[in-house]
């Protein structure tokens, strides 16, 4: 592995920048200690840079030539502001030329590539980071590990391939499951691909339909819990919402399911919150590993408060996450008990909403009466 010293002899004279107690400080924006751990430790989210004065080289942080010693080292925010200090840009890192976010292309590289594995290695080559790195940004940044980011995305394309009428094993294999074995044990169905093919066939839901202030309520629950909660003009409507995601399941009446639309309307109106604090213990939710999370942070919105996605994106840990943690507002199947209703856009704008951007309105202004 080249380090800083070997690339100084293949490079011009390194500048007269003499070793002084200044010469290891940092910018009086970056806090120098935690900019050096963040160098130990090769941070690919570092945005700053470091200089050496004994090379005359700067580099950034995730860059893998050899460290140098501390006292040799200072700090710059960016790459122009190194260079108008006399360093050079390093030729392995290349710290002077703009790259796009390595969790981005992780992503990218991922979603690509969904119909083999793709190892934390070819990761690694892809963002010029170790397996490591990459196991341990990706995991830091979506909350879960590439492996189940990608099955995740596997499920949502076999999910929607065996709705719109594909065979069992066309969807499967076209998703990118390497064989029926692996997509039985890793598609998030909540049931066997060929019974969610079959419209939930075998499936017993109970479901109740009541009036609201919001508009028509229907409730399904399974065996395992609540499945379905939504928002119809009418009955009729609402009836149809469940027998269209569950085709095939067998649907009966269950008055004793009329507690969880009081409970709903009551988490609307400021009543204590009915969800329990691990998803899936009462609801039958259905989701990805990311999904869960989604939701769950969700239901920790205070009561009459709102968040953005790029909001709710951080607090779970994954600010590039955005676009993820909108789709899975949108996956919601509870409305009400997961209250997707409070994430809105980083303008303000209600943006959308699975039963209606004019319904999302109505229910935020109940909550802040």
């Amino acid at each position: 592995m080249r380090d800083h010293v070997a690339m100084s002899k293949r490079t011009q004279p390194a500048p007269a920048i003499a070793a002084s107690p200044s010469s290891h400080a940092a910018s009086p924006h970056i806090d120098a200690e935690t900019a050096w751990k963040q160098v130990l430790a090769r941070d690919p989210a570092a945005t700053f840079v470091y200089a050496v004065v004994t090379t005359g080289i700067f580099c950034r942080p995730c860059c893998t030539s050899r460290r140098p010693l501390r006292v040799n080292v200072r700090f710059f925010p960016t790459a122009q502001a190194a260079i108008a200090a006399g360093f050079r840009p390093c030729r392995v890192c290349a710290p002077a030329t703009p790259r796009h976010n390595p969790l981005d292309q992780l992503r990218q590289h991922i979603e690509r590539n969904l119909n083999r594995p793709v190892r934390l290695a070819e990761l690694g080559r892809v963002a010029k980071l170790s397996p490591f790195t990459v196991q341990r940004l990706f995991k830091r940044q979506m909350g879960v590990s590439p492996l189940a980011y990608q099955r995740a995305l596997r499920a949502t394309a076999l999910r929607g391939a065996l709705k719109q009428g594909a065979a069992v094993t066309d969807a499967i294999y076209s998703a990118g499951f390497g064989s029926s074995s692996r997509a039985y044990e890793g598609a998030s169905l909540g049931m066997t691909p060929a019974r969610f093919a079959q419209g939930g066939r075998g499936e017993h839901i109970g479901y109740t339909t009541a009036r609201s202030p919001f508009g028509w309520l229907i409730v399904g629950a399974t065996a395992r819990g609540l499945c379905w909660l939504a928002l119809a003009a009418t009955r009729d409507e609402a009836e149809a919402s469940l027998r269209a995601e569950f085709p095939a399941a067998t649907l009966r009446r269950d008055p004793s399911l009329n507690r969880s639309v009081d409970a709903a309307v009551a988490s609307v109106r400021g009543g204590p919150s009915p969800l329990p604090r691990q998803p899936g213990a009462e609801l039958d939710l259905r989701g990805t590993a990311f999904q869960l999370r989604v939701w769950q942070a969700l239901c920790r919105i205070p009561h009459g408060e709102t968040r953005t996605y790029s909001q709710l994106a951080r607090e779970l840990g994954a600010p590039n996450a955005t676009r993820a943690v909108a789709r899975a507002c949108a996956a919601n199947r509870v409305a009400l008990l997961v209250p997707c209703h409070r994430v809105v856009g980083a303008n303000g704008a209600l943006t959308g909403y699975r039963w209606g951007v004019e319904r999302k309105r109505q229910l935020l202004a109940a909550e802040r009466a």
